[in-house]
């Protein structure tokens, strides 16, 4: 999960942004281990590795998102 979590850091330094699921597979990320999910008012289901999380999106595209507690 620590891995996971760097990579996702990595990839999103904004705290918000799209990348093809290959990028993610090449930097070592493992969809497997996740600490939490996240089920949005729409259905959209966020995965996170601690604070850093991803949605699943069309055509092997995925938002990386960065929680910053604000909706704590």
């Amino acid at each position: 999960m620590k891995k996971n979590r760097e990579v996702l850091e990595k990839l999103n330094p904004q705290g918000k942004i799209v990348v093809n699921r290959a990028v993610l597979l090449k930097a070592g990320f493992n969809f497997q281990y996740h600490t939490h999910t996240y089920l949005t008012r729409k259905g959209h289901q966020y995965i996170f590795c601690y604070d850093q999380g991803y949605l699943g999106l069309e055509s092997d595209h995925i938002l990386l998102v960065r929680d910053d507690g604000s909706k704590r």
